[in-house]
């Protein structure tokens, strides 16, 4: 049996560091006699003198006391909440060096973990300097008792103490202008703040959603109860400053998930209105929709690209949500069926079928690896296309085998987590499908996150076409490719 080894580092020690790399969270990567150490706030290429904070047995966490050796790429922070606060820990790094080390971590991923023989670094889409601020259209606040007073914010990295805020650079203009005199008002009423330490008091999170094109706003209250007093006064309050929908969502759980499964609303619409492209979707406290609308856009329009739709295809969009990318196929596509497991985000994507007069899709409550093949038995379809937007987890395996079963021409993955995206690529590689086309998108700038779009073709497929590069006018193009779907031979 070995022997263990004791880490070469003890808490409150200080040790120089030379930084190596990012953590995906945008901490900085060091070690210390063979021993990693997170650090936020230090940069590659960086030497600091860093305290540690926390010694686990394969890694540890340390606080940046200095820099002593400063990268290039390093820049002053814009926020006064950094680095305490744990939302965007890439502030200090250049955006330029921020897009370039994103594109790397997806490149370095997908060879390592996914095999993918790719050759180059994949392209990014960027944000222009002008949209970087507010870009986010949701903002979920904890809600704290700090000196007997309500105090909303965001928490310090790896904790779930309060950093308070009245205002945020990257959330929406109508939440920074909402959420401090809101607070106030709900204080004048004697609402408490929850405490997760003993489960007493009342409010938990003030969730805040606005439609950047169509102006309006929802803002729904999490509470550790039944209700709110003066439940109208607080309605006319929030509608008299542009509210559009107030809501109140309960959570009595001992727990660190924000929403409860219960929502009522009580006051304005039930729902607000948010448009990306020529479409029109939506959006409820509940809803799942992309926090980033001027991204969201180019994403979409990249997954659409990708899918090469000529209006003949059948498309299959596994995790469509409240439908936002079936729609959006559903403008080229011939046919178009989403599924989903979430019942009533379902419901949300028939309504956005409605309102933007779409009759070419249909969707289904369930598992997509379950509810695709079940399709196919039944009415002998078999999809051109599979469009996967999953969680941070990744795909199931079942549904996996199941895209491997259904032999699609083209697969277009959709994915927030670059790490189980080169995991399921991996798996659908040795299943016979080939990486032709990698993007990424920066959905969250000054955050170790990106999002990342990948073409994938079928190489068993009887419809697979040889690609080649050709440099001719396009109504060559089009000669040639109507030729070959022609030929007998």
């Amino acid at each position: 049996m070995r022997e263990r080894v004791a880490p070469p580092v003890t808490k409150n020690q200080r040790i120089e560091l030379l930084c190596e790399d990012l953590s995906s969270q945008g901490a900085g990567i060091g070690h210390f006699e063979g021993y990693t150490l997170f650090v936020p706030g230090l940069l590659p290429s960086e030497r600091g003198l860093v305290q540690v904070v926390k010694v686990g047995k394969q890694y540890g966490y340390g606080k940046l006391i200095e820099v002593r050796a400063a990268s290039s790429e390093r820049r002053t922070p814009f926020c006064t909440a950094f680095p305490q606060c744990g939302g965007w820990l890439l502030q200090h790094m250049s955006y330029e060096a921020q897009l370039r080390w994103k594109q790397q971590h997806v490149y370095e991923l997908l060879r390592r973990v996914g095999g993918v023989p790719l050759t180059e670094w994949p392209s990014i889409r960027g944000m222009e300097e002008g949209e970087r601020l507010h870009y986010r259209n949701k903002a979920q606040f904890p809600v704290r008792m700090e000196d007997g007073h309500l105090c909303a914010g965001f928490f310090a990295p790896r904790s779930h103490r309060l950093i308070p805020l009245t205002q945020c650079l990257i959330q929406s203009e109508a939440s920074n202008r909402l959420l401090t005199p809101l607070l106030t008002f709900l204080e004048q009423l004697g609402v408490t703040a929850y405490d997760e330490t003993t489960g007493e008091g009342l409010l938990r999170h003030i969730l805040i959603r606005d439609g950047r094109r169509s102006g309006e706003v929802l803002v729904c209250l999490v509470i550790n109860g039944r209700e709110l007093p003066e439940e109208p006064r607080i309605v006319s309050f929030l509608m008299e400053r542009g509210v559009t929908s107030v809501s109140i969502n309960v959570n009595s759980s001992c727990t660190n998930v924000i929403l409860g499964e219960k929502t009522r609303i009580i006051g304005g619409k039930n729902a607000i209105e948010e448009e990306i492209g020529p479409l029109t979707f939506t959006i409820s406290p509940t809803s799942f929709f992309q926090v980033n609308p001027i991204q969201t856009e180019r994403l979409y329009q990249a997954a659409m690209e990708m899918a090469e739709l000529t209006g003949t295809e059948v498309v299959w969009d596994a995790y469509c949500g409240a439908g936002t990318i079936s729609l959006f196929l559903a403008q080229k596509a011939k046919q178009v069926y989403g599924v989903e497991v979430v019942e009533a985000a379902v419901r949300n994507a028939w309504e956005n079928a409605a309102k933007n007069e779409m009759d070419n899709v249909e969707f289904f409550v369930g598992k997509a690896e379950q509810v695709i093949p079940e399709h196919f038995r039944r009415t002998g379809i078999r999809p051109d296309v599979i469009v996967v937007d999953p969680p941070r987890a990744g795909c199931d395996e079942a549904l996996l085998h199941t895209i491997l079963e259904m032999k699609p021409d083209r697969m277009v993955y959709v994915s927030c987590d670059p790490g189980t995206l080169a995991r399921d690529l991996r798996f659908l590689r040795k299943g016979g499908m080939e990486v032709r086309t990698v993007r990424c998108i920066d959905m969250f700038p000054e955050t170790g996150h990106v999002e990342t779009v990948c073409l994938l073709s079928n190489t068993q497929s009887k419809k697979k076409e040889s690609y080649i590069t050709l440099d001719v006018e396009m109504a060559d193009y089009y000669r040639i490719k109507n030729e070959g779907k022609n030929s007998t031979t």
